[in-house]
């Protein structure tokens, strides 16, 4: 049954909470929210208690390469399908699929493999793909494979878009290299969201890259060139223009508490989004993984190269909003980080809210952040 009535809710509305709340969901479609009971002749609607939980807006994460043993550059739909299945039961209920730097090979595989994907995911809907290289500085390469990482391609990325098309909706670059502002100048044209990471752009390169069309910092202070006084790098060209959004990697490890309320202070919930980065292990814990054709350690969580080299994140979108809230920054503007925010970047105008119109994509969490339920378009999944 696609008609629901939630009966008993704290729901998460924009910029404040509605306690004790009624949502009337049909056709998928949120179409009602109001704080009475709901009237027992409602006929064919589906009645579910959400016995004084929170009801937030279905969670999307702009950044997640794999879940519970699976990448998603693996090129197989299967993989796909387990990242789509995993995201649903941490409230995540839209994600980008997000390459690493590969062969042009692998690439176009892992693109053919989410488009196979779209329409009949088994949980989170795919939004699109985020291209996080290949066109990557060396010198910031984090965990990015070098021996893939090469200068901008303006015929290599149009080979991409020929069998993507606009599919792609992120590209990560270092704009600093031979070609990222003719490339920046392609994407803007593409439409694609343009985010600067594992570059090291100075301040003045950055400036320029912002200006020239590039609107977003990929897991910010990670894989860049650090602050200094007198050399204030990317981090701080971002911080001056209000049109830059940025990630936070939100997991008691990439971030220092302090920078990521100093990032909130600057940028507020709408200028930040939350995201997971997540590797395969993701849902499993410790152990030995292969990623971006690395080997890979997770040890109490935490996602090492051999050289001890940070290699992407465990955390799951309902963990990271726990996490923020603990950061102190307000559970309303946590929500906005997680879920109005990347849906306003992303240009979903149907999500990220629990407005009347919107996608019924909703998350039950109980106090201690625990997803209860996650419904996407009006179905529980």
């Amino acid at each position: 049954m696609n008609n629901k009535i939630i009966q008993h809710v704290n729901v998460l509305l924009p910029h404040q909470i509605l306690p004790s709340a009624t949502v009337w969901v049909t056709d998928g479609k949120i179409e009602r929210i109001e704080t009475q009971e709901a009237p027992q002749f409602d006929e064919g609607y589906e009645r579910i208690d959400g016995n004084g939980m929170w009801l937030i807006p279905g969670m999307i994460d702009v950044h997640i390469h794999g879940a519970n043993g699976y990448d998603m550059m693996d090129g197989t739909e299967a993989s796909i399908q387990e990242v789509s299945h995993t995201c649903a039961t941490t409230g995540c209920t839209s994600f980008l699929a997000t390459s690493v730097s590969s062969t042009i090979d692998d690439l176009l595989n892992m693109i053919r493999s989410v488009k196979s994907v779209i329409g009949r995911e088994q949980g989170a809907k795919i939004a699109g793909i985020h291209l996080e290289g290949p066109y990557l500085n060396p010198k910031r390469k984090g965990m990015q494979n070098e021996k893939y990482l090469r200068h901008p391609d303006l015929d290599e990325m149009k080979l991409i878009f020929q069998e993507a098309g606009s599919l792609i909706k992120m590209v990560t670059i270092a704009p600093e290299l031979p070609g990222g502002l003719e490339l920046i100048s392609y994407l803007k044209d593409q439409g694609a969201v343009i985010a600067v990471a594992h570059s090291d752009a100075t301040y003045e390169e950055a400036k320029e890259a912002f200006g020239a069309g590039a609107s977003h910092v990929t897991h910010c202070f990670n894989g860049m060139r650090p602050i200094h006084h007198r050399d204030p790098g990317l981090i701080v060209a971002a911080f001056e223009e209000p049109h830059v959004s940025l990630q936070a990697i939100v997991d008691q490890v990439h971030l220092h508490p302090a920078i990521i309320r100093l990032m909130h202070r600057i940028k507020g919930p709408e200028g930040m989004v939350l995201i997971t980065d997540a590797l395969q292990a993701m849902g499993l814990g410790d152990g030995e993984y292969l990623f971006g054709g690395h080997h890979v350690t997770v040890s109490e969580g935490i996602a090492r190269l051999a050289d001890g080299t940070l290699a992407s994140s465990t955390v799951t979108m309902n963990e990271a909003l726990q996490l923020t809230v603990e950061n102190e920054i307000s559970f309303t503007d946590a929500v906005q980080m997680a879920s109005t925010s990347p849906a306003r970047i992303l240009g979903l105008s149907n999500k990220g809210k629990i407005e009347i119109g919107y996608d019924a994509d909703l998350v039950l969490l109980n106090e201690k952040y625990e997803v209860q339920w996650t419904m996407i378009e009006g179905q529980l999944v």
